[in-house]
């Protein structure tokens, strides 16, 4: 399963080294703000054509891992 380990990078000095899609500068933070806020998928896609429909199930699939302090890294 965990989609999310070939698409959350993290690096230092980018975003404060949040993770982030793909070497990008949008954080999973902002894809949990976005749909919190009430955006579909569909609105993300479209106001970030750069995202897919994948990086934003890693995003919900990278935090739920997070919540049960499981993270694969390999």
């Amino acid at each position: 399963m965990y989609i999310y380990k070939d698409i959350i990078t993290v690096e230092d000095g980018k975003r404060s080294g949040k993770p982030c899609i793909r070497d990008m500068r949008i954080t999973v933070e902002d894809i949990l703000r976005w749909l919190a806020s009430g955006m579909s998928f569909d609105d993300i896609l479209t106001d970030f054509p750069e995202l897919t429909r994948q990086d934003l199930q890693a995003a919900l699939e990278f935090s739920a891992m997070r919540q049960h302090r499981t993270i694969v890294t390999a």
